[in-house]
């Protein structure tokens, strides 16, 4: 079975894949809420759109959280390759372009942001996440097949099956959505067809074993 690279990535390298996790503190739950979702979601949004796509709720940032994000500039460095946000958890498949300190700058941004709307939304102090995220670099293609998939699956944590989940990236793949800050092209390149990607994902829901093992092995839950 495939491992991934350390974790503990400080210095991000060119045109690489990156799995990036975290969960809350104590396993608490991080999104009590559509809004909460939306909010979360809305910094990968700012920070990597060119232009701001219609979908991005007026209300969900505020205007100078909104201008700050769009001043890093970061969809020339880095693109979000997929995602999935479960209650207590998010995963996120980031593949780095250039600027090494692009995935840093928006993840600082979007977790300190978070914490900051989550903690005053629901009158709270402290820590919200488990530690600093994790970081894994993708440095095999067989991984790279995997961890897309792996991350599509994490619906069924919610009983949601891949294709109903409003709060993954899965139906982007699927052709159900289109979005300028989102890139399933990478991945969906890789196996020809949207067919055979939703095949690849189908076939795995029922091998338990694997995903089990996989999920110990990546995020260490």
């Amino acid at each position: 079975m495939l491992m991934p690279s350390r974790n503990a990535i400080k210095d991000y390298v060119s045109d690489s894949f990156y799995h990036i996790y975290n969960r809350g503190v104590e396993k608490r739950k991080i999104f009590l809420d559509e809004r909460d979702y939306a909010v979360f979601l809305s910094y990968f949004k700012v920070a990597l759109s060119e232009r701001i796509d219609e979908d991005i709720e007026n209300e969900a940032l505020s205007v100078v959280e909104e201008a700050r994000l769009r001043r890093l500039n970061l969809h020339k460095d880095i693109e979000l390759v997929a995602y999935c946000l479960v209650p207590n958890h998010f995963h996120l498949l980031i593949y780095q372009k250039g600027n090494p300190q692009a995935i840093t700058e928006l993840m600082r941004s979007t977790m300190s942001g978070y914490v900051r709307y989550f903690n005053k939304r629901y009158n709270r102090v402290g820590s919200l996440f488990q530690g600093r995220y994790k970081a894994s670099l993708i440095d095999e293609e067989a991984y790279l097949w995997h961890i897309s998939r792996y991350i599509h699956l994490n619906s069924l944590d919610k009983k949601t099956e891949p294709e109903q989940d409003e709060h993954s990236s899965y139906q982007y793949y699927i052709g159900k959505k289109s979005a300028e800050w989102l890139h399933p092209e990478r991945i969906l390149e890789m196996h020809g067809s949207i067919k055979e990607y939703t095949d690849f994902v189908e076939d795995y829901k029922d091998q338990k074993e694997i995903l089990d093992e996989i999920k110990h092995q990546l995020a260490n839950y």
